[in-house]
């Protein structure tokens, strides 16, 4: 069982609870999932099955998009609306200073990241530290913005905005509870985020993703080949060469490859990738062309 299956995260769940669950579902312990998602979020979680760990890494630098509400008006400890209030005042903000907000935050900022978060700290998760009562320095890391824009408003009875959702499309390290507290401290009013659907993350979208429910669901109907997508499904954009069968111990045992051992005559620069199959148009790897050896060098292989 390797591949990959698009699983929609229910609110409740940590990311760690859904690996979890779908072994239990799978019977298969090798899995991993390719971007965390708090527990009150929810939407797509790509999960990697089997020998498709080894491509985690590599689905995890994916562009994200999301749907996230903005609360105006009030900030909390972890950003969100599960934290401690902070703070609440009445923010008189409007439509046309949203919109020109959004615009500001597109692009690249150095963002600083929430105490309440998974990121390490002399070995520590940044959020054991908070829960211990502890705020430390964090330093700003670059991230992109490559859309922010209001798709919706709530106001109050005055006609200022309470909340606003916003489409988001970000580059990977991205914080939207953070992206939303900057957007609140910048307009004078600070904010929170109030709910988040992550709506495509790479490839994979909220449209095709399965619950957990959905997945048993399959697995007892025998659709399991349905729903698991192949290893080598993510990795076309790289040209596929086959290893001649006299080579192919080569192959699996992941050394390197001279030219000569491919059944394909190619033509590569440095550093152009290769689907690797053996003489069975089974997987074995990704390897990537080294033009100083003249030879392909292995990347990500996909062996037992």
């Amino acid at each position: 069982m390797d591949g990959i299956v698009n699983i929609y995260k229910e609110a409740g769940y940590t990311s760690f609870d859904v690996v979890a669950k779908l072994r239990g579902i799978l019977k298969e312990r090798r899995m991993g999932h390719t971007g965390t998602l708090d527990p009150q979020a929810t939407g797509v979680l790509p999960v990697c099955i089997g020998k498709a760990t080894k491509l985690c890494e590599l689905l995890l630098d994916k562009e994200k998009a999301y749907e996230a509400v903005m609360l105006l008006g009030v900030t909390t400890d972890t950003e969100d609306m599960t934290g401690t209030v902070l703070s609440e005042t009445k923010a008189r903000v409007t439509e046309e200073e949203i919109r020109a907000m959004a615009e500001k935050f597109t692009g690249v900022y150095g963002q600083v990241p929430p105490m309440y978060s998974a990121l390490k700290v002399d070995g520590k998760r940044l959020y054991e530290l908070a829960r211990e009562g502890k705020e430390i320095e964090r330093k700003p890391r670059e991230v992109e913005i490559f859309e922010n824009t209001p798709l919706a408003f709530t106001k109050d009875a005055e006609g200022y905005v309470k909340t606003v959702t916003l489409r988001v499309r970000c580059s990977k390290g991205t914080y939207i509870r953070s992206l939303l507290r900057d957007m609140g401290d910048a307009l004078g009013c600070g904010a929170c985020m109030q709910s988040l659907v992550r709506t495509q993350a790479g490839a994979f979208t909220i449209e095709t993703a399965l619950t957990l429910a959905e997945v048993e669901q399959a697995r007892d109907e025998d659709r399991l080949s349905e729903i698991i997508l192949p290893i080598d499904s993510f990795l076309m954009k790289y040209p596929a060469v086959h290893v001649v069968p006299e080579f192919e111990k080569y192959l699996y045992n992941g050394n390197q490859l001279e030219l000569s051992m491919l059944s394909e005559t190619i033509n590569p620069v440095d550093g152009d990738g290769f689907r690797v199959y053996d003489s069975a148009e089974k997987i074995i790897g990704l390897y990537l062309y080294r033009k100083a050896r003249k030879q392909l060098q292995p990347e990500k292989m996909f062996l037992p």
